[in-house]
C-alpha cells in the first residue's frame, strides 16, 4: 500500500513539476494544460441485522481521491489520465469489511469498504475528431449502469482495465466498443482477470425517445462467471401537460458465453431481464411506478438466473443491497417513488419495493420481502462542490431461505469535490 500511494504521488508531482516547456531548445513539451480533481469523502454506515449473530456495524470511513489529466507531448489530442484512492477508516473499525471469512472481522455485519489504496483511473487517451481511444485502467459508466457500473457508492469504486473506444460522428449517435481484460473491484483483493467484449449504441432522435442497443460479452475470473447478453431499451422525457414524464423500456436476453470463462469451461446460460419504469415530475414533486424482472429458475428446468456482475448494483433492487446476487428463482421487484426535488431545498425521495422470486423456491416459496428506502440531499451552502446525504434503508424479510431476516442500513455523508 505505501509503494502504491508514493507512485501515485510521484506521478501527479512529475506531471505538475513538467506541465510546462522542459526546454525552449527541445521545442516540445511532456506535460501541458494539467488539469487537477479530487473529491474527500467521509461517511458513517449503520448495519443491523436481525437475529444474526453479529453485532451491528457502525463503520466510520474516508475516502479521498486526487487525480489529473494532461496533455502529452504537445500532440493535439493525446491525453493521459491518472486518479489515485486511498479509504481509510476514522477511529475504531468495527464492522467486517470483507464477505470472505479470510478478511475483515467477522464479528460484525459487513460493510463493503475495506481500508485500501490503488490507482483507480491510470490510461491514455487520444481523441481525433469525433472519436475516442482509451487503453488502460478506467472508469466505464454505461446507461443507466445496470449491466456495466463504476460502483460509485462503496468507498472504493470499481475500475475496468481495457481498451475503449467511442464514436460520435453521427449527430444524435454514440458508438461504444471495449475490451476488458481485468477488473478491480470494490474489496481490497487482487485484480481479475476476464476477457469481455463491451458493444452498446444509443441514437437519441429527440427528448422523447433515445434508443439503445447492447451486447455484453461477459467473463469474470472472480464469479467464475460467463454469459453473452443482447438487449434494447427505449427512453425518454414525454411532456403531458405541468408534468414531465421520464421513462425506461428496457428487454434482455442472456445466452451462452461467447468467450470461454477465465479459469473454467465455457458457461450456458438461458435468462431474460425486462423493466418497465415511469417517473413524473410535476413542478418539483416526484411520482414514479417500476417494475424488473431477471428470470430465474426452479432448479429442473434448465434456466439460470439473470445476472450483471459488473454492475452497479447498489442502484437497483433496494438500497439494504440484499439482491447483489440474483436469486436462484430470480428476482420481480415491483417499486414505487415519492419525493420532491428543488435547487434550494435539494432532493427527497421515498421507495418502496415489494419483492418476489420469479420461479417458486424452498417447497414452493416465491416471497423475498419487501423495503422502504429513504434519502434526502442537498448542496452545503458556502463551499462550491460541498454536499451532504442523509440516506436509509428498511428490509422486511420474506418466506425464502437467505431472505428471512430483517434488515437495517443508515449512511450519513458529506463530500467534497473540487
Amino acid at each position: 500500500m505505501k509503494e502504491i500511494t508514493l507512485s501515485a504521488v510521484a506521478i501527479l508531482s512529475l506531471a505538475s513539476g513538467f506541465s510546462s516547456t522542459l526546454s525552449a531548445d527541445e521545442g516540445f513539451t511532456l506535460f501541458s494544460d494539467t488539469k487537477f480533481n479530487g473529491e474527500v469523502r467521509p461517511r458513517y454506515e449503520n448495519v443491523d441485522v436481525e437475529d444474526s449473530g453479529k453485532m451491528e456495524a457502525n463503520a466510520y470511513t474516508v475516502r479521498a481521491t486526487l487525480g489529473l489529466e494532461t496533455k502529452l507531448l504537445g500532440i493535439d489530442g493525446l491525453t493521459m489520465k491518472v486518479d489515485g484512492t486511498t479509504v481509510q477508516t476514522i477511529g475504531g473499525t468495527r464492522y467486517d469489511n470483507n464477505p470472505s471469512a479470510i478478511f475483515g472481522d467477522n464479528r460484525y455485519e459487513i460493510v463493503a469498504d475495506p481500508e485500501q489504496t490503488r490507482f483507480t483511473q491510470g490510461y491514455l487517451q487520444y481523441k481525433y475528431k469525433a472519436t475516442a481511444l482509451k487503453a488502460g485502467r478506467q472508469i466505464i459508466n454505461l446507461d443507466n449502469e445496470r449491466f456495466i457500473g463504476s460502483v460509485d457508492w462503496r468507498q472504493m469504486m470499481q475500475s475496468l482495465d481495457a481498451v475503449s473506444v467511442t464514436n460520435t460522428s453521427i449527430a444524435g449517435l454514440t458508438l461504444t466498443g471495449a475490451y476488458v481484460y481485468s477488473y478491480a473491484t470494490v474489496f481490497d483483493e487482487p485484480t481479475w482477470d476476464s476477457e469481455s467484449v463491451i458493444v452498446n449504441g444509443s441514437y437519441k432522435i429527440n427528448d422523447m425517445l433515445k434508443v439503445t442497443a447492447y451486447d455484453y460479452m461477459i467473463s469474470s475470473q472472480k464469479a467464475s462467471y460467463g454469459s453473452d447478453t443482447v438487449g434494447l431499451a427505449l427512453t425518454g422525457d414525454i411532456p403531458v401537460g405541468i408534468a414531465k414524464i421520464n421513462y425506461r423500456a428496457e428487454y434482455a436476453r442472456q445466452g451462452d458465453a461467447t468467450f470461454k470463462t477465465v479459469g473454467t469451461t465455457k458457461q450456458e446460460n438461458d435468462a431474460y431481464y425486462y423493466n418497465l419504469d415511469l417517473l413524473a415530475n410535476i413542478s418539483g414533486v416526484l411520482a414514479g411506478v417500476g417494475y424488473e424482472v431477471l428470470s430465474g429458475s426452479d432448479g429442473s428446468d434448465g434456466k439460470t438466473a439473470f445476472s450483471t456482475p459488473l454492475a452497479t448494483l447498489h442502484k437497483f433492487n433496494g438500497w439494504a443491497d440484499k439482491f447483489l446476487t440474483t436469486p436462484t428463482g430470480g428476482l420481480c421487484d415491483a417499486s414505487a417513488t415519492l419525493g420532491y426535488t428543488s435547487k434550494g431545498l435539494g432532493k427527497a425521495m421515498v421507495v418502496y419495493h415489494a419483492f418476489e422470486a420469479d420461479k417458486a423456491m424452498n417447497g414452493g416459496n416465491s416471497d423475498l420481502g419487501s423495503e422502504w428506502d429513504m434519502m434526502y440531499t442537498n448542496t452545503i451552502p458556502g463551499v462550491k462542490g460541498l454536499n451532504g446525504l442523509i440516506k436509509a434503508a428498511f428490509y422486511d424479510g420474506g418466506d425464502v431461505t437467505g431472505n428471512t431476516k430483517n434488515l437495517n442500513k443508515v449512511w450519513v455523508q458529506v463530500a467534497y469535490k473540487f
